[in-house]
């Protein structure tokens, strides 16, 4: 999946240096690799989401996607969740997991509310960012990698991380605040200190 968040240091498959004009990597710079070419990284990934049941499959930009199944507790009918993550190769090795998910109806669709929430959020948790792009929210934990790193823990943990998110992005987006940048009290979550 294209990842909507990646910038210009964050290198896409066709755009190894991050500026468009130099397609091909420099000795010892990161490497995001197409869904065809050897990456080490990304095949570190596979390897451990299938270890904890995951099926995870190497999509057409060269990201990992994955579904993770609704929790016990989640309400009957719940879906399954859609996620990504994206690899680069290089020392150390950077995964990005990311999702993205449509804004229902029953939150505002007042842009700034949005944002606001997505703020709260990126400013409430370490590892995870969130926003909105092309109209949907978009929520990404990133982390360096090297050969002694637990991933499939990593990846279990940071997937919980952005699932949780996403949930605090709509009890944020759907309440009247406070928000962290409107400097209203409390951490803009939940009015406490």
């Amino acid at each position: 999946m294209t990842d909507p968040t990646a910038l210009p240091n964050f290198p896409t498959s066709g755009n190894q240096n991050g500026n468009p004009s130099e397609p091909q990597a420099q000795e010892g710079q990161p490497t995001f690799a197409g869904p065809n070419d050897e990456s080490p990284a990304r095949d570190r990934v596979v390897e451990a989401l299938r270890s904890v049941g995951l099926n995870p499959e190497v999509d057409e930009d060269g990201d990992v996607s994955y579904l993770l199944p609704a929790g016990e507790d989640a309400p009957e009918g719940t879906p399954e969740q859609q996620l990504f993550v994206r690899a680069i190769d290089g020392e150390p090795a950077m995964i990005r997991v990311f999702g993205q998910w449509q804004i229902g109806d029953d939150v505002p669709a007042d842009l700034n509310k949005r944002l606001l929430a997505a703020n709260d959020i990126t400013l409430s948790l370490n590892i995870i960012k969130a926003g909105i792009a092309n109209g949907n929210l978009v929520v990404t934990g990133e982390h360096l990698i090297t050969p002694e790193s637990d991933l499939p823990m990593l990846l279990q943990s940071t997937t919980q991380m952005v699932v949780h998110a996403v949930q605090m992005w709509h009890q944020a987006a759907t309440s009247d605040g406070p928000h962290a940048a409107t400097g209203g009290e409390g951490d803009g979550l939940n009015g406490q200190a």
